[in-house]
């Protein structure tokens, strides 16, 4: 964070950048709205719409998330008066990609951290014996968790094929191969711009080099967004 807040890509900021385009943020698996508070805060600073997208820690079952975030969405979409950007991190950018692919009508583009698009149960195995761990308790009564029809079955099934379907919206999938969590080679979205940085896994909210990936790939969407309704 103290890297992040003294680079230039954090201290020079346009206000009239963002064109009030509205972004919704996806948060990872276990990790809540807090950790992209930076991207929030430098998003806003540059004249975008921040919002959450009421996730939670994105532990719960795959269908009910999805609706949730299509569901902020399009209030967001409703609110700024035009498609909004959808960020998510790791499996907050999967299942941004899957509202983008069911609604790209409400989504102007799409960013995936760290997010492992060709393989959602291919992370670190300590994360997969975490999200079991979880479908357990669910098993066992405990709302609000993932459940195993998540990770086989129908619902699984269901959402490994949304996952290839082709984009109709501009994306970018930012990857390390110094991440710990999400092996590199997942997250090579065959529709999206794949772009490498050097961060963790987690890191990558607090990384100065995805912010400087970011800033003109939004700008320029912000620019279109405003061409489209003129």
């Amino acid at each position: 964070m103290p890297k992040l807040l003294r680079h230039p890509v954090w201290r020079d900021a346009d206000p009239d950048q963002g064109n009030g385009l509205g972004v919704v943020l996806v948060p990872g698996f276990g990790a809540g709205s807090a950790s992209l508070s930076p991207a929030g805060s430098w998003l806003r600073a540059r004249g975008y719409r921040p919002a959450h997208s009421g996730v939670g820690f994105t532990v719960g079952c795959t269908s009910e998330l999805l609706t949730k975030l299509l569901n902020s969405t399009e209030r967001h979409a409703e609110l700024t008066g035009r498609p909004v950007v959808l960020l998510g991190q790791s499996r907050g950018g999967w299942l941004a990609r899957l509202a983008a692919a069911r609604r790209p009508e409400l989504v102007h583009g799409l960013v995936m951290l760290a997010s492992p698009v060709l393989d959602p149960l291919g992370a670190h195995p300590s994360v997969v014996r975490v999200a079991r761990f979880l479908a357990r308790l669910a098993a066992a009564g405990v709302p609000g968790l993932l459940n195993d029809d998540c990770m086989r079955g129908p619902c699984y099934d269901e959402h490994m094929k949304a996952l290839t379907e082709p984009l109709r919206v501009p994306a970018i999938s930012l990857f390390s191969r110094l991440d710990g969590v999400v092996p590199w080679e997942l997250c090579q979205d065959p529709c999206a711009e794949c772009v490498e940085v050097s961060s963790t896994h987690t890191g990558m909210g607090f990384d100065p080099h995805v912010y400087e990936a970011l800033g003109p790939r939004l700008a320029a969407w912000a620019r279109r967004g405003v061409e489209v309704t003129a």
